[in-house]
């Protein structure tokens, strides 16, 4: 009789750790390359996926700059909807362990997977994710996406697997389908 329980409890085990697999089909390879140069800069957080550290934040930007030795600095603006003050944010970066990731820590030594997903060609524009699926954010060099760049990002995050009707755009765009 403890067999037949501990086998059915297995099995259980078993089904959840499937179940809890599939719902993870999304897509987080990153970009097959990265120009760090160009990518350096200030980004314009367009939309995110709620979440505590950038709670209650409209406006953000993200600056990022290469240092001689290769290290990268960076800042992170944002208002305060409920006060209207400025919160900054500064951290550090390095290239991780594939192309288009970058390992981004803003607390001493523990460090987070950045994966740039999709790029515009000319890096005016990123999708960027993590190793988790519960992150996702669209940037841009400028405050404003047009609505066809705006919508073909959108597309290419839904391609992905992310639910879109989740992100909250927290920038200058307001969202219009075309």
């Amino acid at each position: 009789m403890k067999i037949v329980f501990a086998l059915s409890v297995l099995a259980l085990l078993l089904l959840f750790v499937i179940f809890a697999a599939s719902r993870d089909r999304v897509d987080r390879s990153t970009v097959p390359a990265l120009d760090l140069q160009r990518y350096m800069g200030t980004w314009y957080e367009i939309a995110r996926y709620d979440h505590s550290f950038e709670q209650w934040q409209t406006d953000v930007t993200a600056q990022y700059t290469l240092n001689a030795d290769g290290r990268i600095e960076v800042e992170n603006r944002g208002v305060d909807i409920r006060d209207g003050k400025i919160h900054t944010a500064h951290g550090k970066a390095r290239p991780g362990r594939q192309p288009g990731q970058l390992r981004v820590s803003f607390f001493w030594i523990f460090y987070s997977d950045y994966n740039v997903l999709e790029l515009g060609e000319d890096y005016s524009w990123a999708l960027v994710g993590s190793s988790s699926a519960r992150y996702l954010w669209i940037l841009s060099r400028t405050p404003e996406l047009p609505a066809a760049t705006l919508d073909h990002i959108l597309r290419l995050a839904e391609k992905r697997g992310y639910d879109t009707t989740r992100l909250l755009f927290t920038g200058k765009s307001a969202h219009k389908t075309s």
